[in-house]
């Protein structure tokens, strides 16, 4: 059974959508094989974080994006939020909009 990959909001897909071409043509590329092989495709394209969240790791000739996710009971992937990457570490702001989001989706899920 494959995977399913789920948003969590229409402007989060957006977002995901318009992102560079090259950083767009990778994220596709990884989600196809999320589809096929589950959610922790390991590094260098997945990376677990904390309390069930997960970066998608996207790389390309525009720079470096992130895409947070968790997963949900029934092979559910759920793209909480995306960005690009301007320094080494992850931006405090950004992760807290993903785990504030992985919050709702937990809870929403029980």
């Amino acid at each position: 059974m494959n995977w399913n990959i789920e948003y969590y909001s229409s402007d989060v897909e957006d977002n995901i959508l318009a992102l560079p071409s090259g950083l767009l043509a990778r994220y596709l590329r990884l989600t196809d094989m999320m589809i096929e092989h589950g959610s922790n495709l390991g590094l260098p394209h997945t990376k677990s974080l904390n309390n069930g969240l997960f970066e998608l790791r996207l790389k390309s000739k525009e720079g470096i994006g992130r895409v947070f996710y968790c997963t949900k009971v029934g092979k559910n992937i759920v793209m909480l939020h995306s960005f690009i990457k301007k320094s080494q570490k992850i931006p405090k702001n950004e992760m807290a909009i993903a785990q504030k989001r992985l919050r709702e989706v937990k809870e929403n899920d029980s």
